[in-house]
């Protein structure tokens, strides 16, 4: 089982406007879809010299499986917010998820220097949740109505990660 991350490229930008245009996948995610193909190619021209985001495609045998990355990357406090989405349900359960932020988190820490890293996911998010807390992540507090999206009032928990205690645990 070949799983690797690789910085997200221009070649990547069909495989995104797919899957975060999948109703499951973006029932946690807050886009305002349908997502298209040269709004994304935009986007991802205006990220170009950013070090403030960084954003990785997940490979699994050398195929497009998902996205992750880091936002808000703050080298003053050196912490970042994480951010994951699995591409179509044949990449769950696999193990996939967990071994891709493995690989984010020991990034963030050689490269980015970062002391925490932490997340945000709806209260309803369960399966979310328990793969963040099997990764390490702690839950630090409960945000009420954080997030009005369609007009739907979103109660979101807060989520930290310690990188270095991360890293000297593996």
């Amino acid at each position: 089982m070949e799983i690797a991350i690789r910085k997200f490229q221009e070649k990547d930008i069909p495989y995104k406007v797919k899957w975060i245009n999948d109703d499951e996948n973006n029932k946690y995610l807050h886009y305002d879809l349908p997502l298209r193909e040269d709004k994304t190619l935009l986007w991802f021209k205006a990220l170009q010299g950013r070090k403030d985001r960084v954003d990785y495609t997940i490979t699994y045998e050398g195929e497009s499986a998902g996205l992750i990355g880091l936002l808000n990357i703050d080298d003053k406090n050196r912490k970042a917010e994480y951010y994951i989405c699995l591409g179509i349900n044949q990449f769950r359960g696999k193990g996939i998820a967990r071994v891709a932020s493995d690989l984010l988190i020991k990034e963030s820490y050689e490269i980015f220097n970062l002391n925490k890293i932490y997340l945000y996911t709806e209260v309803e998010n369960v399966r979310a949740q328990h793969l963040f807390e099997k990764i390490g992540f702690i839950k630090e507090g409960l945000l009420k109505n954080d997030l009005i999206h369609n007009g739907r009032k979103i109660d979101r928990y807060v989520y930290g990660l310690f990188v270095e205690e991360y890293i000297n645990k593996a």
